[in-house]
């Protein structure tokens, strides 16, 4: 199964980084990899002493690329593509396709940041970066890399949307038992971070898994239904059963006075898994309700139920 995670735990789709943050990223590399020449010139200066020009200056253009070409190189391919200054900004180079990069992306990258950046100071490493549209300089091109913005902000992961009204019941006889976690959990994966995602690998990524769900309940995806759209809703059906089973629950504790083997606890509460704790039964909502999305019923209220409201979910284009 396709998982959102591939590689060596990359998020595919993450946003490219902007040339503003690559570029202190870029300036805290070459801080760090001039300290290093620095020490290791004067460190070579008083070991090679004895030497004649010609042996001195063999030393010293070896010293050049093994600090300056080679250190990047071999930092960024154990690394996996976060130099220090992409660790402190965040970044962090990945393949095309989302995967980690190997030696030959570093080597490739690293050669030709001798031209675009040491030789022209940067120039043209930003006019090719300003040029992309995602972002990238001629040693990404020619690589195949790019470089992505890996931290993502707290307050962005949020719950799985509900689906739109229209689709909301529309797959209560679809059979679920056949769906792996594994999937569900890819999916609520898709669905909590879709607006994070590049459109077009967003869209692909709801394809890909709105097919394997689709074969895993032996039912087609409608046609004209959006892929994400169709994800929402088949979650959103789930998280309704659950939440029935829950009130069916609540309800027979309830007619029986309580539950058994519930000493001390007041007659009418009932136990919801996972939440650690007892609550009423008049505020645990209907199925509906929950799948929903909308607010806890009132205590006091016949059945629970509470009609669908608008809910502005909108899959990415």
């Amino acid at each position: 199964m396709s998982e959102l995670v591939t590689g060596d735990a990359v998020v595919l789709g993450l946003r490219p980084a902007k040339l503003p943050s690559r570029a202190l990223a870029l300036a805290i590399d070459l801080a760090v990899v001039g300290a290093m020449f620095v020490l290791v010139s004067i460190g070579l200066a008083f070991a090679t002493a004895s030497l004649d020009d010609a042996a001195f200056a063999a030393v010293s253009v070896a010293a050049f690329l093994l600090v300056l070409v080679g250190g990047p190189i071999a930092v960024e391919t154990l690394s996996h593509g976060r130099s220090p200054g992409k660790l402190a900004c965040g970044l962090r180079v990945v393949r095309d396709d989302g995967g980690p990069i190997r030696f030959r992306h570093a080597l490739v990258r690293g050669a030709m940041g001798v031209v675009e950046i040491l030789m022209t100071l940067g120039v043209v490493a930003c006019i090719a970066s300003l040029v992309s549209a995602r972002g990238r300089r001629l040693g990404d091109v020619f690589a195949g890399t790019l470089v992505v913005r890996e931290r993502v902000p707290a307050g962005r992961a949020v719950a799985v949307p509900p689906p739109p009204p229209w689709l909301v019941g529309r797959f209560a006889g679809l059979d679920l038992s056949a769906v792996p976690d594994s999937l569900w959990l890819a999916v609520r994966q898709y669905l909590t971070r879709m607006h994070q995602l590049d459109a077009q690998v967003g869209r692909s990524m709801a394809e890909r898994l709105a097919g394997e769900l689709a074969e895993r309940t032996g039912v087609p995806v409608p046609a004209g239904v959006p892929a994400g759209a169709y994800l929402a809703a088949v979650v959103n059906e789930r998280q309704a059963r659950d939440a029935r089973k829950v009130f069916a629950a609540a309800r027979d504790g309830a007619a029986r006075g309580g539950f058994e083997g519930s000493a001390g606890q007041p007659v009418g509460r009932a136990p919801v898994k996972g939440a650690g704790a007892w609550v009423p039964v008049a505020a645990v909502p209907s199925a509906e309700a929950v799948g929903a999305g909308a607010p806890v019923p009132p205590a006091g209220t016949d059945d629970g139920q509470v009609p669908p409201a608008p809910t502005g979910f909108a899959p990415p284009a």
